[in-house]
């Protein structure tokens, strides 16, 4: 094992891409002090280094990302659920609009900065792998630590496989000769990369603890995470026994539970015991009310998403990732998460110079729909500048929201898909039914397309939108009526960034139609 002298590193950048010659690509940035030898034998210095894998779920300016701002770009406003926003030319030099309307290309920077976020992660996952598994301490807690990273592993090769499809298969953290290797310059089919994401995510199901459980700390992977995605790969793969029985597993732990009021979930803090941030629903969320405010996802995904106002007025954010015309008559008559998912802006009323504007659960008033530049806004990303937390540094950009990644009601839904699947139509009907009574909604039954449904509403601007028509495989169809120009066999994945094609000396293919 090659030495290293600080765990908390900033590792290569796009691994598996980077010539081997650059050596300005093996510098380290230390941020932190726990040697590699510490880490072998100290079980709380072997935490740090995990902590250095969770780092990167907070990665999402304009550069690399994770789970950021630009994920958005691509599972919301790449589907018939939102549009890019804001003003016609804002962020179109990273190619948001271009992907809003199906014409990007391999040069656009967000599937870049994607790619690089990705496997930033992996590589520190990787790193944080092969030192895990020569550690001398106890294998209880060897394999809990390693089981959180191959999580995280396990969730980032997920999200590149629905962008990408194939990519390079990175398993091991390659010395700097083997990185012109074709080991890491070419792409491995989709089904090996399902492979690792599954032997990575059932590892973690047999090593990670229950939720509540003391080894266990909030914001990190537990077993009911790790089942949970499990259980949504498996649905990817239409294995619908292992998504069913992985969901009732979550189900019968009997440690989760819808919140009963919608409005709550994506609060900070609970309202008389009711939701707040890592709420009964929580099953993974990103943790950002902390100070990691360094390419920090809280990074522009409140503002980035909040109304941009016009005329002079003093607006809360940029604008981006609007919700549609289309999503907002998705919403049945009295589904109360229409209101929760999106802010509707009031258009001037009453007499003329007065408005009575939209004011929003804090009693923020937003003046009228000719001070703001987008006639809807996303909700679910709002952070209040009154009754939240303080933005994390002087730059506004950084307000700590943390971001769902899993919740409750998805498991529900994926046992209800699966239940549909495998013919077990009363258990769909019921679970399908736990979802749309929360919603104020009456009783339906559980057919696959009533839960697909149910899955868009219940989900909206929460970043599945557009892997859930992939793979249901109806894009085409769903993005060409909302007026997407859609080409299947193409648009299905996005195309492998440029950039990543040229440092592999032309190693990395392109998909189809690219």
């Amino acid at each position: 094992m090659t030495p290293i002298k600080y765990i908390k590193l900033i590792f290569f950048a796009a691994l598996p891409f980077l010539p081997a010659c650059s050596k300005k690509f093996l510098e380290i940035q230390p941020q932190g002090q726990v040697s590699e030898e510490d880490a072998l034998k100290d079980p709380n210095a072997a935490n740090q280094l995990v902590d250095g894998v969770y780092s990167t779920l907070y990665q999402g300016g304009f550069d690399k990302t994770t789970v950021g701002f630009e994920w958005a770009m691509i599972g919301d406003v790449a589907s018939d659920d939102a549009d890019k926003g804001s003003t016609s030319g804002d962020f179109d030099i990273n190619g948001a609009g271009d992907i809003d309307n199906f014409v990007a290309n391999a040069n656009n920077g967000i599937f870049n900065n994607i790619w690089l976020g990705d496997y930033t992660g992996i590589a520190k996952a990787n790193q944080a792998i092969g030192i895990l598994n020569q550690s001398t301490f106890d294998s209880t807690t060897q394999n809990r630590l390693l089981g959180e990273v191959r999580f995280l592993r396990g969730l980032y090769y997920f999200n590149l496989v629905r962008c990408f499809g194939e990519v390079p298969k990175v398993v091991r953290y390659p010395k700097p000769s083997e990185l012109n290797s074709d080991e890491f310059q070419t792409r491995a089919s989709a089904a090996d990369i399902y492979s690792v994401i599954e032997e990575d995510l059932q590892f973690a199901v047999d090593h990670l603890p229950l939720k509540g459980d003391a080894t266990t700390q909030t914001g990190r992977a537990n077993k009911g995470a790790a089942e949970s995605y499990l259980a949504k790969v498996y649905l990817y793969q239409k294995n619908y026994q292992k998504a069913f029985d992985l969901t009732a597993d979550v189900i019968n732990s009997n440690l989760y539970s819808l919140v009963p009021d919608y409005n709550l979930i994506f609060r900070e803090h609970a309202v008389n015991g009711v939701g707040g941030i890592n709420n009964s629903e929580s099953i993974f969320e990103v943790q950002t009310g902390i100070n990691i405010a360094e390419n920090a996802v809280s990074k522009l995904w409140s503002n980035g998403q909040g109304p941009r106002g016009s005329g002079g007025w003093d607006d809360l954010g940029f604008g981006f990732n609007d919700p549609s015309a289309d999503l907002a008559a998705a919403y049945e008559a009295g589904d109360t998460r229409k209101n929760a998912t999106i802010i509707f802006i009031n258009p001037t009323v009453a007499a003329p110079g007065i408005s009575t504007g939209t004011v929003l659960w804090d009693g923020y008033r937003i003046p009228s729909q000719d001070s703001v530049v987008n006639q809807r806004y996303s909700y679910k990303a709002y952070h209040s500048p009154i009754a939240e937390s303080p933005q994390l540094t002087e730059n506004k950009d950084t307000k700590p929201k943390n971001i769902r990644l899993m919740r409750y009601s998805e498991v529900l839904l994926i046992y209800a898909e699966a239940a549909a699947n495998l013919g077990n139509e009363p258990e769909a009907t019921a679970k399908l039914n736990m979802v749309r009574s929360r919603a104020n909604l009456p009783a339906s039954t559980g057919t696959i397309d009533n839960i697909w449904k149910e899955r868009r509403v219940e989900l909206a601007m929460e970043q599945d939108r557009f892997f859930d028509l992939v793979r249901q495989g109806r894009a085409g169809i769903v993005m060409r009526a909302a007026g997407k120009p859609f080409k299947d066999g193409t648009n299905e994945l996005f195309p492998i960034p440029q950039a990543q094609r040229d440092l592999s000396g032309g190693k990395l293919t392109q998909n189809n139609g690219y």
